[in-house]
């Protein structure tokens, strides 16, 4: 790995776990806020939990990119793909 590929992978891991922490953030307020208001968790649209989930969903779909997806799966395929292209050369 080259240090640009590093660096822009280093900006990505940041951006992620920047958005995680708030993720936390806003989903404790939320749940909190919905504990001690109703003494339950209530899961309906117009008090955040929807989009808690939502946002939970982006947040999984970016963590599979980040972590499961990156470069090196990427060279990885890429390589079992050039193998299968080659054909054997008959003498």
């Amino acid at each position: 790995m080259d240090y640009n590929t590093a660096q822009e992978r280093v900006g990505q891991l940041k951006k992620f776990y920047k958005n995680l922490m708030w993720f936390g953030i806003v989903a404790g307020i939320i749940f909190f806020k919905d504990v001690f208001k109703n003494g339950h968790i209530n899961l309906s649209l117009f008090n955040g939990s929807v989009i808690l989930v939502i946002w939970g969903i982006i947040l999984t779909v970016k963590a599979v990119k980040l972590f499961l997806l990156d470069a090196e799966w990427e060279n990885n395929i890429i390589e079992k793909e050039m193998r299968k292209g080659k054909k054997n050369i008959d003498f």
